[in-house]
């Protein structure tokens, strides 16, 4: 995890970016930008670095082990290491952008880099590069005064709250690619995959979050979709199955894979589906097998979101199921009308 609350920004540019497919050009500013005002500063900070919190980190990739074929991991790597001037670089950026953006979904936009010092990562302060695209414009009402009248003037600017495209590039581990951060709002084909894969040319670092992330995520998949196809279950069944996933990472240091299967799965049959599923997850996604890691807390906490403890019942009912699954029964009456029914001792 990275500590932005005290980065500084030590200077910023922007460009405007068009997509060529469209005979769109760009527009290439001659100086950085004034960023001295205190107010602004607060904004830009909070616009760049607020998203990037618990993320995978990633790493530049390079063709044939040959450095100079990414030229975004060049440009950093002399900016880093040889003070190159920022607006130089960011125009070098933005000239590759602009190249790279021939899609014909992607859209025109507002291109920062920025500088920045005391990022806190590992225990060190460090400096990153910060690499920002804004697509979508935010109306807004700006007020003025008349005399003793006002008026009400429409604009359009950039919301401070959401970043469209994002990466911040911190000067660690530069022998293996740096260590990167990405932010893409898009999900669409294409357009999602030109900013990491044809601009960027990234990957994912596989460490204890990556480890984490992904075998949560084959737990989930596997009680969703493969459970209820091989065995007799209920909604309760399975939320009580992702309940005991979860506190297994919660209170584990180290996740061993014997462990998991023996001490969330316990009964045999499942665990031999589990393995089954394992397999051809890893496969189709193209996943190294991994049996023993690290947990990261970090991943556990983001992850935790998508195992969903709630029952919805119709559109009556949503039942929060957080521990014991024998306390909770499902049956039929003699109507044919489904119920569950719950044990308790407290009500608050």
């Amino acid at each position: 995890m990275i500590g932005t609350e005290a980065a500084y920004l030590e200077a910023c540019s922007l460009h405007r970016i068009g997509n060529p497919t469209h005979g769109d050009s760009i527009e290439l500013s001659k100086t950085e930008l004034d960023i001295d005002n205190p107010e602004l500063r607060i904004l830009l900070h909070k616009f760049f670095l607020s998203s990037f919190k618990n993320f995978e980190y990633h790493r530049f990739t390079f063709s044939d082990g040959n450095p100079d074929m990414n030229a975004v991991f060049r440009y950093a790597k002399d900016y880093f290491d040889n003070g190159t001037n920022l607006h130089l670089t960011s125009v070098q950026l933005a000239s590759l952008l602009h190249e790279r953006s021939s899609h014909p979904q992607i859209k025109p936009g507002d291109f920062f880099v920025a500088s920045f010092s005391e990022i806190h990562y590992e225990g060190k302060a460090i400096r990153a590069l910060g690499l920002f695209k804004s697509e979508q414009k935010q109306s807004f009402i700006k007020t003025l005064e008349n005399g003793k009248n006002f008026e009400l003037l429409a604009e359009e600017g950039i919301s401070p709250e959401k970043l469209d495209k994002a990466c911040l590039i911190l000067d660690h581990e530069q022998e293996d690619g740096f260590r990167v951060l990405i932010i893409d709002q898009s999900n669409r084909g294409g357009e999602a995959r030109y900013w990491r894969d044809e601009f960027l040319n990234l990957e994912v670092v596989k460490d204890e979050f990556h480890q984490t992330r992904e075998f949560m995520n084959l737990t989930s998949d596997f009680v969703k979709l493969q459970l209820p196809e091989e065995f007799e279950v209920n909604k309760a069944d399975q939320i009580d199955l992702l309940n005991r996933s979860v506190d297994f990472f919660k209170k584990k240091e180290k996740f061993v894979k014997e462990e998991f299967e023996q001490e969330v799965l316990q009964d045999q049959g499942l665990i031999t589906s589990f393995q089954t599923f394992d397999e051809a997850y890893r496969q189709s996604r193209e996943l190294d097998a991994f049996t023993e890691f690290e947990i990261s807390s970090a991943a556990v906490k983001k992850q935790s979101k998508v195992f969903k403890s709630v029952l919805k019942l119709d559109k009556n009912f949503h039942i929060y199921i957080h521990g014991n699954k024998e306390l909770i029964e499902r049956g039929t009456d003699p109507d044919g009308r489904k119920y569950y029914k719950i044990y308790f001792e407290q009500e608050s």
